[in-house]
């Protein structure tokens, strides 16, 4: 079974990560908590089957092992790299926490990096199936994609499905297998613009964009509004904006308000000092029970 490590940054933290929103519940992830391993399956090239992979935390590194034959060390580094976030300098945030005074938990206890997909297309398509419904309808729809269209690997798993297989089907397929409702002609339009080289998502993690102008770029796709793109521009490095929605607000509600309803723009006022950094504020800020 190969074996590979990466020297893990001084100011990251395994279990932070990995826990920091609910990705790690979704196929083709798979995680133990007990042992602390997170498994993935990894689409490391276009044309090659796919691998499963089990990343976890090893004294000053990270450990993966994969059950594939043969395996593109770098790409897979690469990978675990984005997926864990292990290049982003969070350094400002905590700095900013440390200066305000609020939130310095997150900097106390190295959390803060986002868990994200392999791929940006990925989140993409799993944000649109956060949007107005309950996690397990979420779980149901991601996990349905995985088994009715992703690539097998070699141990019998499935990687997220590719632009092309999803292109490839008929909103009723969305509608009546994966149970997508109003969001499958998105998918659909998503999966067939991708396909087609129309649009890029992977290149929103590079754009020189002002993330004003890279959230009406992401709005532009359907079934991405506000709430989507705002949360799909934390998973690109991008924390200008709140994302705020029903869970948020409750939250807010009952730490910072007494439990009482306020507009939007108190929450906003409250996190202001943060500027870039403000959306991973409220974030950390509305998360911090998970970790007590």
């Amino acid at each position: 079974m190969p074996k590979f490590s990466i020297p893990k940054p001084a100011d990251f933290s395994f279990r932070h990560t990995v826990n920091s929103h609910g990705w790690y519940d979704l196929r083709p992830f798979e995680f133990d908590a007990d042992n602390g391993v997170l498994g993935c399956v990894f689409r490391l090239s276009g044309n090659e089957q796919p691998i499963y992979a089990t990343i976890r935390e090893r004294g000053d590194t990270v450990e993966i092992k994969t059950d594939a034959a043969v395996v593109d060390a770098a790409r897979l580094k690469a990978s675990v790299r984005h997926l864990l976030r292990l290049d982003d300098n969070i350094g400002e945030f905590y700095e900013a926490a440390s200066k305000i005074g609020k939130v310095t938990w997150a900097a106390d206890c190295f959390a803060g990096r986002l868990l994200r997909s392999a791929t940006v297309y990925e989140d993409l398509i799993k944000t649109v199936c956060t949007t107005n419904c309950t996690w397990s309808v979420t779980r149901g729809m991601t996990t349905k994609l995985v088994e009715q269209l992703g690539d097998e690997t070699a141990c019998g798993r499935r990687a997220f499905p590719t632009a092309e297989t999803m292109a490839g089907m008929p909103a009723d397929f969305y509608r009546e297998t994966i149970r997508a409702g109003y969001r499958s002609e998105y998918l659909v339009e998503i999966a067939v613009s991708v396909a087609e080289g129309r649009l890029d998502p992977e290149s929103w993690l590079t754009s020189d964009l002002p993330t004003v102008e890279l959230k009406k770029e992401m709005k532009r796709v359907k079934g991405v509004g506000d709430y989507a793109a705002d949360n799909l521009l934390k998973l690109v490095g991008r924390y200008d904006g709140l994302a705020l929605d029903s869970w948020l607000r409750a939250g807010f509600y009952k730490k910072h308000n007494r439990g009482k309803k306020c507009p939007d723009k108190k929450i906003e006022r409250h996190y202001a000092k943060f500027g870039a950094w403000q959306g991973l504020a409220i974030w950390c800020d509305m998360t911090e029970d998970w970790f007590a």
